[in-house]
């Protein structure tokens, strides 16, 4: 099976997402060495295992900084997609997987390991054909590699998870598009990651394309009725037609789930292809998962107790939505790219720090955003009708953020714990807008202060900061208002410190 576990270095792709934010630990703790590939390491700094990992940043269709990162790399994990980056996702991925490949060619790696999609017989979707290009480029780029190949991931956190997990428990009557009568082999995660950690022990002539899956082959409508069985609803009443088409499935999807237009369409098109296992080869070299493979019923079940004990490691929105802003908040309001808007507040509270850090690091998910929730709720609408990831991204844990992952339609760029928060947001605007929250202590006594922060693209990002500045007091200057009153709330209630919505 290879040489002895633990003398190994693992370059792990994608490691601030969803699957590999969980490989990363799994890696480690079979004694691993592992290195993170990411376009940016500030994205990785308050994972739990950050300070036990090398980090390299790179993207990966820059050749020179990929080959870099593969330099003395036993083990490669290629987790990236461009799925949701538009209609070109498909080029995005063929450019990505061949530079990977060469790169791990040239510095001499010692095996690739790629988690894909399922690739049937039939016509596939453009989501499962690029996946399977991807698997095909990287076989034929002549380091032995294997391809895993999965159909619909279960659990919490998963984007696949949550489309079922909110159209279950928000439609007790659903009219569906006729998808939901192909079959599906879905495969907990819990067995994915076993799966992946494995391979990393093949030994070189193991090379090819391999099959991965649960026990149970079920239709996404018997997916829904037992999810609601599992999760305790009544029973789902489900009507197919023929007439809802893969786009407005999209948007019927985008409509009623945290999962945006952009990701929801290719996961949907790629419900109309039958996703079953053919072989089951892998377990003939790993072994199956300890204690055998997951069931439909356990996978839910574990991913609900997850979910209930905010205990969800990782979460779909933990990548970067493609397209998003990704520049840092500028120190300088006159640096070379023009004007800086602000908007800046401050108010002083007799609630103790500690209580106002608690109430500022839970904002967004279900404790909204302590002003005017009809405008913020207006504002995610307008923001998915124009093709953004609106308000129900929600958030992966209800008390505690890290630098990277995503508060509605925001995205965590700075945490300071105690002192700073800062949002970056990603919404669909014309211009770079950010949003802080902090706590000031001075002269023994507490203050809130809160800066927003909007640099605008052209005139119509100068129009659009002045058409809403009416709006400032209402929006900006209750939310000031809203977490300072609930600090003190919290404070007069010292046995109860879970914040409650504005």
């Amino acid at each position: 099976m290879g040489a002895e576990v633990g003398d190994r270095l693992c370059l792990v792709t994608g490691a601030s997402g969803y699957i590999g934010g969980r490989l990363v630990p799994r890696l480690l703790d079979r004694g691993h060495r592992v290195r993170c590939m990411v376009r940016s390491a500030r994205r990785l700094r308050d994972h739990p295992w950050a300070d036990r990992v090398e980090i390299a940043e790179a993207d990966a269709t820059d050749a020179e900084a990929t080959a870099r990162a593969l330099d003395g790399v036993d083990v490669a994990y290629y987790l990236i997609h461009a799925i949701g980056s538009g209609d070109a996702f498909g080029e995005v991925d063929r450019r990505a997987a061949r530079v990977f490949a060469a790169a791990a060619r040239e510095r001499g790696v010692g095996r690739l390991v790629y988690l894909g999609g399922m690739a049937p017989a039939d016509e596939l979707s453009p989501h499962l054909a690029s996946r399977a290009e991807v698997g095909r480029i990287l076989l034929d780029g002549g380091v032995p590699t294997i391809w895993l190949r999965a159909a619909v991931i279960i659990g919490s956190g998963s984007a696949s998870f949550e489309m079922l997990r909110y159209l279950t428990e928000r439609l007790p009557v659903m009219v569906t598009p006729r998808w939901v009568r192909t079959r599906i082999q879905p495969i907990a995660i819990r067995d994915v990651l076993h799966y992946l950690v494995a391979c990393a022990d093949l030994p070189p002539e193991v090379s090819g394309g391999f099959d991965i899956g649960g026990p149970d082959v079920l239709t996404y409508e018997a997916m829904m009725r037992r999810y609601a069985a599992v999760a305790g609803l009544r029973r789902r009443l489900i009507v197919p037609v023929p007439v809802l088409s893969p786009w407005l499935s999209s948007l019927w999807v985008g409509a009623l789930t945290p999962v945006p237009g952009g990701l929801a369409r290719p996961l949907v098109e790629s419900l109309r292809n039958e996703v079953v296992c053919r072989e089951h080869e892998i377990t003939r070299h790993v072994g199956p998962p300890p204690g055998g493979p997951t069931g439909f019923e356990r996978s839910v079940a574990l991913a609900l107790r997850r979910i209930r004990d905010a205990d969800v490691a990782t979460r779909w929105s933990s990548a970067a939505v493609p397209g998003a802003p990704s520049d840092p908040l500028p120190t300088d309001p006159d640096w070379a790219g023009g004007s800086l808007y602000v908007d800046e507040r401050t108010r002083p509270t007799a609630a103790p720090a500690a209580l106002l850090w608690e109430v500022i690091e839970g904002v967004g998910g279900e404790h909204g955003w302590y002003s005017f929730p009809l405008a913020w709720r207006a504002r995610g609408v307008i923001d998915r009708l124009v093709g953004g990831v609106g308000l129900r991204r929600g958030r992966r844990d209800p008390r505690r953020l890290r630098v990277g992952e995503s508060v509605d339609f925001w995205r965590v760029e700075e945490i300071e714990p105690g002192r700073l928060l800062r949002l970056r947001a990603e919404m669909r605007l014309p211009g770079l807008a950010w949003l802080e929250l902090g706590v000031r202590r001075r002269d023994g006594r507490t203050a809130y202060t809160q800066r927003a922060l909007f640099h605008p693209r052209g005139l119509a990002g100068h129009a659009y900061w002045w058409a809403f500045r009416p709006f400032h007091e209402v929006v900006f200057g209750g939310m000031c208002r809203g977490i300072v009153r609930a600090a003190e709330n919290a404070a007069a209630r010292p046995k109860d410190r879970t914040t409650t919505p504005a």
